[in-house]
């Protein structure tokens, strides 16, 4: 998947200066976006910073950001919250090549892991998309 941390730090800064390619923005993309940020900025990792920064991206790549597609804040602030648990459970020196291969070979690397908390009506809702809405059917473990 990502043989090494640069490839992973491509996908993460081509995201945030808009130039990465949109087939590379896949759910292992997304993770590995994630997991870099949280590692090398922090501060573009909170609720606001992210939304701007995916939105933006997404305008970049000709994706509308709408309430039936593009920027999902529920999706993206629980990915996040599930990266920084992941990253968090390893060494500060781990590669990030290594620890995004743990995350995909766990449950996360199911691009279905949300249904496992939220219900499908729930967390496809417009409220869902546009803000913050919490589980339906069981707590985040992270």
């Amino acid at each position: 998947m990502f043989l090494d941390d640069s490839e992973i730090e491509r996908i993460a800064l081509g995201m945030i200066d808009r130039s990465l390619p949109k087939r590379d923005w896949t759910h292992a993309g997304h993770f590995a976006a994630a997991l870099w940020l949280r590692r090398h900025r922090p501060d573009l990792t909170g609720a606001e910073a992210i939304r701007s920064l995916i939105s933006c991206y997404n305008e970049a790549t000709h994706t509308a950001n709408t309430d039936s597609g593009g920027y999902h804040h529920t999706i993206t602030l629980a990915s996040m919250r599930a990266a920084a648990d992941h990253l968090d459970r390893h060494p500060a020196e781990a590669p990030l090549a290594v620890v995004l291969s743990g995350l995909m070979a766990s449950e996360l690397g199911q691009p279905d892991w949300l249904l496992a908390y939220w219900s499908r009506e729930s967390v496809f809702s417009v409220s869902a998309r546009r803000e913050w809405v919490e589980p339906d059917l069981a707590p985040l473990p992270f």
